[in-house]
């Protein structure tokens, strides 16, 4: 269900409800204005791009997308990426991804695949955010401290270079990166100041203070990027080429993977907060359509914007109409004060990002969990911060879910159990109906999914038995589901237990694993008449010769 339509029929676009909403959507387009500029420095960009990102992203994502609440726009999380594939293919080879990456969204959430995104466990999502915090913190000690350019292509040859030179750090650009920092953390605690966001306040102050005082040293927008152009971008199409498509496939699956996580992530908050249901495929198709056209209007990636949901929603926001005058705000922002970045100092936007890596580490929450989830937990958590801070996110996630997919399995393995039947729990179970259990027979009880990481319990407890009974029953009654490892490995036991002259009787099947059953020749196999609905026909049929 597109948001905006659903809005419709639900009467949240009616004048009633307009006020709240366009105040809101002020206020998120307020707090998207500082943060628009930051992540598209931090990413290699122009601080324009950032706005136009947000623009264009935040409009489209609004009328598109699955959650009415959704503010979308560049985000912290994209920077080490983003600034990656800047570096090395230039912001054209970035925007070309960005296409791409909008491209295969498209085709996730037509696909309906957006639930699966859902199912990348915890630890993994707070591993890798916490690892990029880490990334985007230490990334900023250059505008912060208003040190010289360090070299090196890993985070550790970044670090240490940048620690090498921290003893040559701006002294004036540092105080006022400072300062910005105390504005940003502590002014929205002031009574009077709280409406106010703190990143703009930041912001305005380093600005006023440059503007009035032209401090030496300090780097500015002005000075580094000449400035922010007033009026909107144009549409322009980056030269796509084959080439260019596959050397940018992998940076764009990338994006795509992370803008999916998160936007979906950010899409569940809000839906917690308000007590709404989003549609997780249509916001895939949303992000899609953004990221689509983001690049073709001078922007770059963007995604669910987590605190401007957040804030859309702490602000009355109840309906895509916030997220569009958050656009429309941005709109007039560029229109109309674009001149006036000239004197924004590049050291309170890194004051800003400091903020936002903070937040984006959920510190507490990370030591928390390592102090109270169970160690398997704790390692996957820990894996894949170390590797997103010192390798690279898709790795960083991918061996991540591995290992908690392995855990996962090994868990499930371990729960399936095998047991033998005694005759007397059998007789006593079937005396009340009058049957008897035969001599020279057993029972084995599988309980739970008969699958590949089950195969060896299975296996072990049939070895268990010591002499060759005339028959074994093998009760699935308890089987939710079985695959081909299981099928295959229940044919290998049952053409064993042939040779050695033993009958197998399988009961109890559910019409899923019965008809997976027969698909692999197991009901040929055995006999139709040792393939029974429960163990009471099983019995019925072994003791109908003794009784006729």
């Amino acid at each position: 269900m597109i948001a905006i339509l659903e809005a419709h029929r639900a009467g949240l676009l009616a004048r009633a409800h307009w006020a709240r909403n366009i105040v809101s959507g002020v206020i998120v387009g307020v707090v998207a204005l500082p943060l628009a500029m930051a992540f598209a420095i931090a990413s290699g960009a122009k601080p324009e791009q950032g706005l136009y990102t947000a623009i264009v992203a935040g409009l489209l994502v609004s009328l598109f997308g699955g959650s009415r609440l959704q503010i979308a726009g560049p985000t912290g999380a994209f920077i080490v990426i983003l600034a990656g594939i800047t570096a090395e293919h230039g912001i054209e080879g970035l925007q070309i991804a960005t296409l791409l990456a909008g491209v295969m969204l498209l085709l996730l959430g037509v696909a309906r695949l957006g639930a699966i995104i859902k199912f990348i466990p915890d630890p993994v999502i707070l591993g890798f955010t916490a690892g990029i915090a880490v990334v985007i913190w230490t990334g900023q000690w250059r505008d912060f401290f208003g040190l010289p350019a360090v070299s090196g292509e890993h985070f550790h040859e970044k670090l240490w270079h940048t620690l090498q030179v921290l003893p040559q750090a701006h002294p004036t650009t540092t105080a006022l990166a400072m300062a910005t920092l105390a504005i940003v953390v502590f002014a929205p605690r002031v009574s009077f100041l709280k409406r106010v966001p703190g990143p703009l306040l930041g912001l305005l102050f380093a600005a006023i203070v440059q503007a009035l005082f032209h401090l030496d040293g300090v780097a500015t927008i002005g000075s580094a990027f000449g400035g922010i152009p007033r009026g909107l971008p144009t549409f322009e199409l980056p030269n796509i080429t084959a080439d260019r498509v596959i050397e940018l496939i992998g940076p764009a699956f990338t994006i795509a993977m992370l803008g999916a996580i998160e936007s979906l992530l950010s899409a569940v908050v809000a839906d917690g907060m308000a007590g709404t249901r989003h549609d997780s495929n249509q916001e895939l198709i949303g992000q899609g359509i953004a990221n689509i056209a983001a690049p073709l209007f001078g922007g770059f990636a963007a995604t669910g914007a987590l605190a401007r949901t957040a804030t859309n929603v702490r602000n009355g926001g109840s309906s895509p109409l916030a997220g569009i005058v958050h656009a429309v705000t941005l709109v007039l922002v560029v229109l109309a004060l674009a001149p006036l970045a000239v004197n924004i100092p590049l050291a309170a936007l890194a004051a800003i990002l400091f903020v936002v890596a903070w937040n984006m580490s959920e510190a507490f929450h990370v030591v928390r969990m390592v102090r109270r989830a169970p160690p398997a937990d704790v390692v996957v958590l820990l894996v894949t911060f170390a590797l997103t801070v010192f390798v690279d996110l898709v790795v960083a996630v991918n061996i991540g879910v591995i290992i908690a997919t392995l855990h996962f399995l090994r868990r499930m393995a371990s729960s399936v159990e095998v047991q033998q039947q005694t005759h007397q729990e059998l007789s006593r179970e079937f005396a009340h109906r009058g049957l008897t259990f035969p001599p020279g027979v057993l029972a084995f009880a599988v309980e739970g999914p008969f699958f590949f990481g089950a195969v060896e319990n299975f296996e072990r407890a049939l070895a268990s038995t010591r002499t060759d009974p005339e028959v074994l029953i093998i009760r699935l009654r308890w089987v939710p589901f079985i695959d081909i490892t299981g099928l295959q490995t229940l044919e290998e036991v049952i053409r064993d237990l042939h040779k050695r002259k033993v009958r197998v009787m399988l009961t109890g099947a559910n019409e899923r694993v019965k008809g997976k059953l027969q698909r692999a020749g197991i009901g040929e196999l055995i006999g139709p008449e040792n393939l029974c609905e429960n163990l009471e026909q099983a019995l019925a049929r072994l003791n109908a010769p003794a009784t006729s």
